[in-house]
């Protein structure tokens, strides 16, 4: 089984798709078999991986308002164990029309579960938002990866999304947990300096010691429409990346290994 992942933050621009491609393009160069949703209507990640969101006929919409199988519409990229399942324009009404459906916290739950997936992790890139979509993919995930810059107003952004973690966990699934991930740091900032260490202090153990700083070359691979690690494989964005993948896959292990027992701060 597929152990299932969502980037979510309602806060844009703190790199939470990069980190979705950049993650799945390190777990996969570490062997893993890896499938990547894009859940934005955005479809910036859709369009990171060299895909146009108006030309992809199947997509995550015919999952969501459908029925069709997951795997009936993942496609292949350009990196050998990384697949894809696009969006599209069609994923603008998911948030208004989604919610009339029955029991629709769980559309895209049951749809993983009734057409189990051949991947190693299954990562959700959601949309700067906290409404239908990506509750959805909270109610699917095991975890909760949620990017945030060293910066005043996006660490304050953190208490509304932990809070929609905590409804989450408390209604519907138990077994979900989080990771903070510090991304697009700046070393020479003072402010980012400070900051990183108060979010480590805070967070403790849900936190990713891996930081991502900023990194120029993250923006010309996804015009390159490749993750980092393969686009420019000796870069600082790669190395971090590909240590964020190995720490994650042992908090993966340990959570399996010892059933979560994350307090709800």
């Amino acid at each position: 089984m597929p152990y299932f992942i969502a980037i979510a933050n309602q806060k844009g621009g703190v790199a939470k798709t990069t980190t979705t491609v950049s993650l799945g393009g390190a777990l996969a160069q570490s062997g893993k078999e890896v499938l990547l949703i894009d859940l934005d209507p955005q479809s910036d990640l859709t369009l990171s991986l060299g895909v146009s969101p108006g030309k992809a006929r199947h997509a995550i919409t015919d999952v969501l308002f459908n029925w069709a199988t997951p795997a009936s519409v993942s496609r292949e990229t350009k990196v050998s164990g990384l697949d894809l399942i696009p969006s599209n324009p069609e994923m603008e009404l998911a948030e208004r029309f989604l919610p009339i459906r029955k029991n629709f916290e769980h559309i895209l739950r049951n749809a993983l579960d009734n057409a189990p997936l051949n991947y190693d992790f299954v990562i959700f890139d959601c949309p700067p938002a906290l409404g239908a979509i990506t509750t959805n993919a909270l109610n699917a995930a095991q975890m909760l990866i949620i990017p945030t810059l060293p910066e005043f107003f996006s660490v304050h952004a953190l208490r509304n999304v932990l809070g929609a973690y905590r409804r989450v966990r408390n209604k519907s699934n138990q077994n979900l947990v989080y990771r903070v991930l510090i991304t697009m740091q700046d070393i020479r900032n003072r402010i980012h300096r400070d900051l990183s260490v108060q979010l480590k202090d805070n967070f403790s153990t849900s936190i990713f010691n891996t930081v991502i700083q900023i990194d120029t070359k993250l923006r010309e691979s996804s015009v390159a429409g490749l993750p980092i690690t393969h686009y420019n494989p000796q870069s600082r964005s790669a190395d971090q990346y590909m240590a964020l993948a190995a720490e994650l896959i042992q908090n993966v292990q340990e959570t399996i290994q010892q059933p979560a027992r994350q307090s709800l701060l």
